[in-house]
C-alpha cells in the first residue's frame, strides 16, 4: 500500500480524515473513534477469506460460528398473517445450511443472489431436523460485487469491524485505507526498543498495517498479541510503582506480635478456624510485624471466614497500642460485623465503636471516643471519611466488600493516618488474571475453604412451568421451620421488558401460594432504615418468605434460610447468582438455590445456569463470568479503576499479561522514575497517562 505524506497529526478529530465530515464523526464517536489514532487502531474482530472451506461438518445446535459459503437457493414466503420470511439456503461445497430472517429490508431479496458468496456468522439452530441460523450477521463477499476500493476487491482476506449504526463494513474500509494512505509515516513506537527486540515485536507502523491489511489470519494473531502486550504493559507498570512506593519509599508501622489479646481470643473461639484462615492470617501478620507497609487482598467466598480474619490484624494492632477502622458498602453489613466482632471479644477490654451516617444519640460520644483513642476498633460505613472524623492513633485500615467502594474512597481511607497497613476483603472471587490487572499492586491472600459444618448448595435449574413444583418442595422447608430468599429482577412492572417483578410475586405469593406464612417485600427503593428494620425482622425469623430484588445480594446472615428462588435467573451474571445463592447455606441444614429460567433462553445464558449446577466454588464461577462477559462488565469500569483495554483479552491474554507484569516489576526495580536513557520514551508516554491516577492512589 503506497503512503502518501501526512497532512495533519495523528491526535486531530477524525471529522478531518477524507469520506468522514462532521456526521460521520458524530457516528464513530459511538464508537470510541475521536482522533486518526482511535481509526488506526480500531482492530477488527474476526477476518474473513474469501475462499470456501468446509466447515460445516459435525455442527450441532448451540455452536456459535463464522464460514464463508456459496449461496444455494433463495425462497420468500408468507406466513398466515402475511408476513414474508426469507430463507437463504448455503454451502460449503458439503454440507448445506438454511439462514432464515423473520424480519428484513427488501433489499435483501435482491442481494441474496444464488452463485454468490457470502461471509455468515451466528449460532446454530435446528428446526424440523434441519440446521439453521435465524438473523445471522453476513456479507456479500463474491469478486464481482459492486465496489469503488480496488485495494479491497481483489483482496482474498478481509477485516470485519465492529460497527455502528449508519457505518457500514465497506464505508468503514475504505476510511482506514484512507487513514493509512494518508497519516502512516506518523505512527510512532510505544514500546522502549529493547523490549521490541526481546519478545521479537513487529514495528508499531507494520503491525498496526498488519492489523487491518494482512493476509495470513495465523500471522495476525500473533501480531495482535503485541498490542495486548501494550495494553497491559503500561498499567503493569503503573502497579509495579505503586508497589515500590509502599515497599521501599514508605515506612510502615512495625507491629510485634504479642501474642497477648490475639492468643486470649484465638482460645476463646467458639470454632475451630480452618486451615485457609491459619495460612491467611500467617500471612497477614509476616506483613504487620514488617517495616514495610501492608497492602493486602483477601478473596473468599460468602462464609469463608473474611471477618475473623480481620478481627486478628485488628486485634495485633490494638495490642501495639493503635486503632483500627473498618468500612462495609452498607449499614446493615456494618452492623452485623460490630455484632459478630463485639459477641467474639465478649470478656477482653477492647473497645468496638459502630459509627453510621446521619444524625443519631451517642454520635458525638462515639467520635470523641476515636479522637482519644478509647475507641480500638471502629466499624463503620463511609461515615468514617467524614471531615470531623480524627483517629488517635490509626495502624490498621480495612475495606469490606472493597469493589463496591470507588478508588477514591478506598484512597481515603488509607489516608486517615500516616501509611496505616490496608487489607481489602471481597466475597466476590476474582480471575488471576483479573486480580492482576485491577490490584496489580496488592499482595493477594485466598480463603479457599469453607467450615466444615456447611453443606455444598444444591442447585437446580427449573423451566418457569415447573414453579408449582418448586413451591411444593419449597413449602416442605417451610414445614420444617425453615426460610425463603424468592429474587426477581425487577421492583415494578415495565412496559419494556416482559419480567417478572417483585411487587406483583410479592402479592401473589403472600395472598394464593403461602398466605399461612409471613411474607415481606423488600427492594432498593425503600428507605434504607425501613429496609434494615425488614432485613433485622427476617433474621429474627419474624418473617418466613422475603420477596426481594438483588438488594439482598449483600446482606446480613441468616443461618436459618436454606432456600433461594430465583426468578428470570437467566437475566443475571454468573458473579450475581454465586452471590446471591451465598444467601443461604449459611447455617448446618442443606439449602438449595432454584434458578427459575423463563424462554427463550440464549446459549450463553444456558451456559452461565449450567455452571452454576457444576460447582459452587467461586474462583471456578468467576474465570467462567470473566469468559462470558468481560472485565468491564463484571467489575464496573468506573467503581474498580479498571483500565479499559484496547487490544486484550484477559481470557485468552493471561500468558502475555504475565509476561508484560515480570518486564514492567523489572524495569520498575531497577529505574523507578524511568531516567535512564533506554527508558526515556517511557518517561515521555507513562506520565502523561498515569500522573492524575498515580496521585489518588499514591499514598
Amino acid at each position: 500500500m503506497a503512503e502518501r505524506k501526512k497532512t495533519t497529526n495523528l491526535d486531530s478529530e477524525v471529522k478531518y480524515l477524507k469520506g468522514v465530515g462532521e456526521h460521520r464523526a458524530q457516528l464513530l464517536n459511538k464508537l470510541g473513534i475521536k482522533t486518526i489514532m482511535d481509526l488506526l487502531e480500531h482492530f477488527p474482530k474476526v477476518y474473513i477469506s474469501r475462499k470456501l472451506n468446509a466447515t460445516l461438518e459435525d455442527l450441532k445446535p448451540g455452536d456459535i460460528l463464522a464460514f464463508t459459503a456459496i449461496i444455494s437457493w433463495v425462497d420468500v414466503h408468507q406466513t398466515a398473517k402475511g408476513r414474508n420470511i426469507l430463507s437463504v439456503g448455503v454451502s460449503d461445497g458439503k454440507v448445506g445450511i438454511i439462514c432464515s430472517w423473520f424480519t428484513y429490508p427488501a433489499v435483501y431479496e435482491r442481494m441474496f443472489l444464488p452463485g454468490r458468496l457470502v461471509w455468515l456468522n451466528g449460532t446454530i439452530t435446528e428446526f424440523n431436523g434441519q440446521l439453521e441460523m435465524v438473523h445471522p450477521e453476513f456479507e456479500l463477499i463474491d469478486d464481482w460485487e459492486d465496489t469503488k476500493d480496488d485495494f479491497w476487491k481483489n483482496r482474498e482476506v478481509l477485516p470485519v469491524y465492529p460497527l455502528t449504526e449508519g457505518i457500514n463494513q465497506k464505508l468503514m474500509r475504505r476510511l482506514i485505507y484512507n487513514a493509512f494512505a494518508l497519516y502512516a509515516v506518523s505512527i510512532e513506537e510505544k514500546l522502549p526498543e529493547y523490549i521490541v527486540a526481546k519478545h521479537h515485536f513487529l514495528d508499531r507502523k507494520t503491525a498496526l498495517q498488519k492489523m487491518h491489511f494482512g493476509q495470513n489470519p495465523e500471522e495476525i494473531e500473533i501480531i495482535r498479541r503485541r498490542f495486548a502486550y501494550e495494553d497491559f504493559f503500561y498499567t503493569q507498570l503503573l502497579w509495579a510503582r505503586h508497589k515500590t512506593f509502599h515497599t521501599t519509599k514508605t515506612k510502615g508501622i512495625q507491629f510485634i506480635n504479642k501474642k497477648q489479646l490475639t492468643t486470649g481470643v484465638y482460645k476463646n473461639l467458639p470454632f475451630t478456624l480452618t486451615k485457609a484462615q491459619k495460612k491467611v492470617l500467617w500471612e497477614i501478620f509476616a506483613d504487620m510485624c514488617s517495616e514495610k507497609q501492608m497492602s493486602r487482598l483477601l478473596q473468599g467466598d460468602v462464609g469463608s471466614g473474611k471477618t475473623v480474619v480481620a478481627l486478628f490484624a485488628m486485634l495485633l494492632a490494638a495490642e501495639n497500642g493503635y486503632q483500627s477502622a473498618m468500612m462495609a458498602p452498607t449499614e446493615i453489613l456494618a452492623e452485623q460485623h460490630y455484632e459478630t466482632i463485639t459477641n467474639l471479644l465478649k470478656g477482653f477490654e477492647v473497645r468496638v465503636c459502630l459509627l453510621k451516617g446521619g444524625v443519631y444519640k451517642g454520635k458525638e460520644e462515639i467520635k470523641k471516643a476515636i479522637a482519644e483513642g478509647n475507641a480500638q476498633i471502629v466499624i463503620g460505613t463511609h461515615a468514617l471519611l467524614q471531615k470531623d472524623i480524627n483517629f488517635h492513633h490509626l495502624g490498621f485500615a480495612c475495606v469490606d466488600e472493597q469493589h463496591r467502594f470507588g478508588v477514591e474512597q478506598r484512597s481515603k481511607l488509607a489516608k486517615l493516618a500516616l501509611h496505616p497497613d490496608l487489607l481489602y476483603l471481597s466475597a466476590t472471587p476474582i480471575p488471576r488474571s483479573l486480580a492482576m490487572t485491577v490490584y496489580g499492586d496488592l499482595e493477594v491472600s485466598i480463603l479457599d475453604e469453607l467450615p466444615p459444618t456447611r453443606k455444598p448448595v444444591r442447585t437446580i435449574i427449573r423451566p418457569s412451568a415447573k414453579i408449582d413444583t418448586v413451591y411444593s418442595e419449597v413449602r416442605q422447608e417451610l414445614a420444617l421451620g425453615r426460610q425463603v430468599y424468592i429474587v426477581c429482577p425487577l421492583v415494578e412492572e415495565s412496559e419494556k421488558i416482559a419480567l417478572l417483578d417483585a411487587t406483583k410475586l410479592y402479592e401473589y405469593i403472600s395472598k394464593k401460594v403461602f398466605p399461612e406464612y409471613s411474607s415481606c417485600l423488600l427492594h432498593g427503593r425503600m428507605p434504607v432504615k425501613e429496609k434494615d428494620a425488614i432485613m433485622q425482622r427476617f433474621k429474627a425469623g419474624e418473617i418466613k418468605i422475603l420477596v426481594s430484588t438483588t438488594v439482598i445480594e449483600v446482606g446480613v446472615d441468616v443461618p436459618n434460610a436454606s432456600v433461594m428462588i430465583v426468578e428470570h435467573a437467566e437475566r443475571f451474571g454468573l458473579a450475581q447468582l454465586h452471590q446471591l445463592r451465598g444467601r443461604v447455606g449459611r447455617g448446618s441444614a442443606q439449602a438449595y438455590c432454584y434458578l427459575i429460567e423463563h424462554q427463550p433462553v440464549s446459549n450463553v445464558a444456558w451456559q452461565r445456569l449450567t455452571t452454576m449446577t457444576k460447582t459452587t466454588d467461586g474462583f471456578i464461577i468467576a474465570e467462567k463470568d470473566l469468559e462470558l462477559r468481560g472485565p468491564g462488565e463484571i467489575f464496573g469500569y468506573e467503581q474498580s479503576g479498571m483500565p479499559q483495554f484496547r487490544f486484550a483479552n484477559l481470557v485468552r491474554d493471561q500468558v502475555i499479561l504475565k509476561l508484560a507484569r515480570q518486564d514492567a516489576f523489572e524495569i520498575v526495580r531497577a529505574d523507578p522514575d524511568f531516567n535512564l536513557p533506554e527508558n526515556a520514551l517511557l518517561k515521555k508516554l507513562y506520565f502523561p497517562l498515569f500522573t492524575k491516577k498515580e496521585q489518588l492512589i499514591l499514598y
